[in-house]
């Protein structure tokens, strides 16, 4: 299953099985191959503030 990611500012968090379908992101996207110019959907920063969450 691919990694789930974090973001550093407003803590909302990318799943890669859900994906981000309002920014065209399908279900299933690994968040290694969005685009460099997505942003949180939540806040608009970029992926560079996005770190992998570590599940407990």
């Amino acid at each position: 299953m691919s990694q789930k990611y974090i973001c550093s500012v407003c803590e909302y968090i990318y799943d890669p099985a859900v994906g981000d379908p309002d920014s065209g992101i399908a279900p299933g996207t690994p968040f290694e191959d969005i685009p460099d110019d997505w942003e949180c959907p939540d806040c608009g920063v970029g992926k560079e503030d996005f770190e992998v969450y570590e599940e407990d």
